[in-house]
């Protein structure tokens, strides 16, 4: 048996049984007990792999398989629960599309940068490009999602634009470097591979990137960028 079979069986054992005792238990027989005439005694000869039915398993290896699986459940129900998304009846395209790139974006597998145009509060057209895994990890979106709060543009945000004062901001995320200067417009450098984002709907976005209108209700206007970083972490 090779090592990674080995782990198999003992992954099987392991969430078969809840502890150790109750393996060893699985192993032995009514035979063992009569002439035994000792639990304990069973125990420790099906332990010694001397008595038993089954695959020998020592006892450090069984507790340190628990351990692993236990804790990469844990790690795996913390991760579903840290989905804002998850269980929310979505009706608009944009929402649920962000709900698709939640967990990427919080992994760091998928980059998105969101591009809204509407009016905010005051009446006033604002628009901007958002970049959503840093939004994820410095606000809730559980008002987003729950539809209790619009997402929109904000002067904190890559870009933002009041199309009535015509006050216009940029700033570099912990992603993504601005690039404003540029004859070919407004451009966005992903810091992990420096790869280019080109968010002009005349251009390429890019190597690696693709740009997604989206149909919805919610905005006048609705774009998402999905970048993929090639470079390894």
């Amino acid at each position: 048996m090779d090592q990674d079979e080995g782990l198999t069986a003992v992954d099987n054992i392991v969430t078969q049984f809840n502890t150790y005792e109750d393996f060893l238990d699985s192993q032995i027989t009514t035979v063992d007990l009569y002439y035994l005439e000792d639990e304990s005694l069973a125990r420790q000869l099906v332990e010694l792999g001397y008595r038993g039915t089954g695959e020998v398993v020592k006892r450090e290896d069984f507790e340190a398989r628990k351990a692993a699986i236990d804790i990469a459940r844990l790690a795996e129900r913390t991760q579903k629960k840290a989905l804002t998304s998850a269980g929310k009846e979505l009706q608009d395209n944009f929402l649920k599309a962000l709900a698709m790139r939640e967990e990427d974006n919080r992994n760091g597998k998928v980059s998105t940068v969101i591009f809204i145009r509407d009016k905010n509060s005051h009446g006033q057209e604002v628009s901007g490009y958002i970049d959503y895994a840093h939004r994820l990890k410095t606000e809730d979106f559980e008002v987003y999602f729950t539809g209790k709060r619009r997402l929109l543009p904000r002067p904190t945000d890559m870009s933002f634009y009041n199309w009535d004062n015509h006050i216009a901001v940029c700033n570099s995320s912990p992603n993504y470097q601005v690039l404003a200067d540029n004859p070919e417009g407004l451009l966005f450098k992903y810091k992990r591979d420096r790869k280019i984002l080109n968010v002009d709907p005349k251009a390429q976005p890019g190597d690696n990137s693709t740009r997604i209108p989206i149909q919805t209700e919610l905005y006048t206007h609705a774009v998402l960028f999905d970048h993929i970083s090639r470079r390894k972490t």
